[in-house]
């Protein structure tokens, strides 16, 4: 009875978040699609943009804390998933171009400036929207799949698991770096004119681009959230807590934990491919240890474990970000620095964990203490 009341108000509380969030997303969203100015809610252009790129990272978050916050697996190469999703949305967008580039020819222009005289073969695809669409999930997957059986199958795990992930980072990011691999070497992919016919340099275009961004982030979190309230859900917890207990229990803990490393790489290539066409740039500076090593930093601060407090560290870090780096450039780093080592030391469920706290508190003193005659006697 305890077990059928507690999923109940599991399904609840999901139910609560989901049209929570999904609510709140949808009258900001048609507020920004038809856009009354003098609506609080209106967003500028420039404004647009950010918010959207704060929310492709929050799709990241979200697979980053499936991964690390209920099944305890640290990866420090996430960036090299969320890359191959930008690079895979950024190659369809290069070639979308066709004869408008600064050479009016079918090659992108960095092609042209190695003389490049043939389209490489693995571009070819991209130039299908729709195999595009898949390959920016399917590419980071399979990668993980491969890269994830090879590891988990050696029962690699802990801080061996996060080096090996953290020197492949630095691997993949030294191969983007070469003009040899036909990706625009340093300078990455950039200068994208169109997406479906549909001009970048639009306004409705880029508002669009904002509403499908705020869509897959619910979708996300959605599936996120019913996963982690699922019977794997708890197993992923089983693992996190205590891995040889569940192998000795009778469950291939490698399996599970190789299904939840492919779901993450999938969420973060899709949070590549919706960040390329609204920053309008994909360099290797994204892929490498720093950036894979700040997203780590988004989930602590958030709160690790709780889907919600990835997309608040995720908006929340990357906005003290943009205003630190515009208004005090130099104090950037430290304030991470010290952000990271004072959740880590004093609230290891981040803000999440403060809010509650916060919660708890103004909760305890509203309360006061009823006049019975107990009280009395």
């Amino acid at each position: 009875m305890n077990s059928l009341t507690h999923a109940k108000k599991g399904t609840g509380d999901t139910l609560k978040w989901v049209l929570l969030i999904a609510g709140c997303w949808l009258m900001l969203l048609m507020m920004n699609m038809i856009p009354p100015k003098d609506s609080v809610f209106y967003l500028s252009n420039f404004n647009l943009n950010t918010a959207g790129k704060y929310m492709a990272y929050a799709i990241l978050a979200l697979g980053i804390d499936l991964l690390w916050g209920y099944t305890g697996i640290l990866s420090l190469g996430q960036g090299i998933f969320f890359g191959l999703g930008a690079y895979c949305m950024g190659m369809h967008l290069m070639l979308s171009i066709g004869g408008e580039g600064a050479y009016q020819s079918d090659l992108p222009d960095f092609m042209v400036w190695n003389q490049v005289t043939e389209l490489p073969f693995f571009w070819k695809p991209f130039s299908s929207f729709g195999f595009s669409m898949l390959a920016v999930m399917l590419v980071p997957a399979l990668f993980a799949l491969i890269f994830g059986f090879l590891t988990f199958r050696s029962r690699i795990k802990g801080v061996y698991f996060s080096i090996i992930t953290q020197a492949l980072a630095l691997t993949v990011w030294l191969l983007f770096n070469q003009n040899s691999m036909n990706l625009g070497g340093t300078n990455g992919l950039t200068d994208f004119k169109k997406i479906l016919n549909f001009p970048l340099s639009e306004v409705a275009t880029q508002r669009a681009l904002f509403v499908m961004t705020g869509i897959c982030l619910v979708l996300a979190f959605v599936l996120c959230r019913w996963i982690t309230r699922s019977r794997l859900g708890k197993v992923l917890i089983a693992i996190r807590d205590n891995e040889g207990r569940i192998r000795f229990s009778g469950y291939s803990a490698s399996r599970y934990k190789l299904f939840v490393f492919v779901i993450s790489a999938a969420l973060a290539g899709l949070a590549g491919a919706l960040y390329v066409p609204q920053v309008g740039i994909i360099t290797p500076g994204q892929i490498g240890v720093l950036p894979s090593i700040e997203m780590i930093v988004w989930v602590a601060v958030g709160g690790r474990g709780t889907l919600i407090g990835a997309v608040l560290g995720a908006v929340g870090v990357n906005w003290a970000r943009s205003f630190l780096t515009s208004n005090y450039p130099d104090l950037w780093l430290y304030f991470l620095g010290v952000l990271f080592i004072g959740v880590v030391l004093y609230f290891p469920k981040g803000m999440w964990e403060i809010s509650g706290k916060i919660k708890s508190l103004v909760m305890h003193r509203g309360k006061k203490t009823p006049l019975t005659k107990e009280r009395f006697t």
